[in-house]
């Protein structure tokens, strides 16, 4: 089975609660990504922004601010049709992502990228 079937599969499961899945499972990938993040002063970590059509070019969080709660604020707009964008816009984020951190010298995205049939399965079993 692809992936896309897979994809296919939970989003039957989910039903009527599919947009809901959705959200859940982005918010599972921000949070993934949070965790993976190298922490020195905090201000990568809590700087993970959603966006709803275009990236979120916000820098603006202070460490320790509530970015998860952000991102639900945020994916409460989300409608079917339209993409969601988790990123992170410090001028540092693409060199901590290739490694220049050693706290996370696999990166935090490639990671969770790597992860994201897990998060649909646990958005859906959540779901239920």
């Amino acid at each position: 089975m692809s992936f896309a079937d897979d994809l296919a599969k939970y989003c039957k499961a989910a039903g009527d609660k599919v947009e809901q899945l959705v959200r859940d499972t982005a918010i599972g990938l921000q949070a993934e990504m949070m965790d993976k993040s190298p922490v020195d002063t905090g201000r990568f970590r809590f700087n993970w922004q959603c966006g709803i059509g275009s990236i979120n070019p916000d820098t603006s969080a202070a460490p320790n601010s509530d970015a998860l709660g952000r991102a639900r604020v945020v994916l409460e707009t989300w409608r079917p049709g339209q993409t969601i964008f988790l990123s992170n816009s410090l001028p540092y984020a693409k060199r901590l992502e290739n490694g220049w951190s050693q706290q996370a010298p696999s990166g935090m995205v490639r990671l969770t990228v790597q992860d994201f049939a897990q998060a649909v399965k646990r958005a859906v079993e959540a779901a239920k």
